[in-house]
């Protein structure tokens, strides 16, 4: 494992189960609607930054003129570069935030997404973000909201030591805008929902969680944070 990797504790180890979640996210638009309001990637050079699997990269790929995805666990790089072996504008390397593996000024935007950036403590990474973005270019970093909707009631029962009210200032003293999304999570069966909540809460708050919520729709509300350059 590279140096300076933050392991993930649900895509490292249940990936399957992270790319069901992936596919839950989001159901109507709104997040990638904010993300198109905040910034154009067509013809320009994307960077996604802990891409994961490369789940979001052939979105990217439609329009951007290249997309890089940046990955430190080995596996998921192999399984983003086989989900985009046949585009030829987009490339895996393995790298860290706190050194990306990229020349000074090459990117035009960023998007990361649950990814390293939680607020405090994420400044080396901040500092290569600094560093990789071209002149105009703009930064999307998307978070949880743990101050509003079931998710964030649930997420701040389970990581009751995660300060929202700190991480939103860190972001705001910085020079980050915060556009509120109301994101949500649709799944096809509920099989499906019960294992991505057991993976991304802790053991008595997910099953807390599952017991008292029915159906297969959670509301989710996140945090879109954009910076430009």
């Amino acid at each position: 494992m590279l140096a300076g990797a933050v392991p993930s504790p649900n895509i490292w180890h249940h990936t399957a189960t992270y790319e069901l979640e992936n596919r839950a996210a989001d159901p109507d638009g709104r997040l990638w609607s904010a993300m198109a309001d905040a910034v154009l990637w067509a013809g320009r050079d994307v960077l996604d930054l802990g891409c994961g699997t490369g789940f979001h990269l052939p979105r990217f790929a439609e329009t951007a003129r290249s997309v890089v995805g940046v990955e430190p666990h080995p596996d998921l790089v192999a399984l983003a570069r086989r989900r985009t072996r046949r585009l030829a504008h987009v490339s895996v390397v393995q790298g860290v935030a706190q050194s990306i593996p990229l020349p000074d000024a090459s990117v035009d935007v960023l998007h990361v997404r649950w990814a390293y950036f939680f607020g405090p403590g994420s400044e080396p990474g901040l500092a290569e973000v600094d560093r990789v973005m071209r002149r105009g270019g703009t930064a999307l970093i998307i978070d949880n909201d743990a101050t509003r909707s079931t998710f964030g009631g649930w997420f701040r029962r389970s990581y009751p030591n995660v300060d929202p009210e700190a991480v939103a200032r860190f972001w705001s003293t910085r020079g980050w805008t915060r556009t509120p999304v109301e994101m949500g999570w649709r799944f096809g069966a509920r099989p499906e929902l019960e294992s991505v909540v057991r993976i991304e809460l802790t053991g008595p708050v997910a099953e807390a969680a599952l017991a008292e919520h029915e159906g297969l729709e959670v509301d989710y509300a996140v945090n879109l944070w954009t910076k430009t350059y």
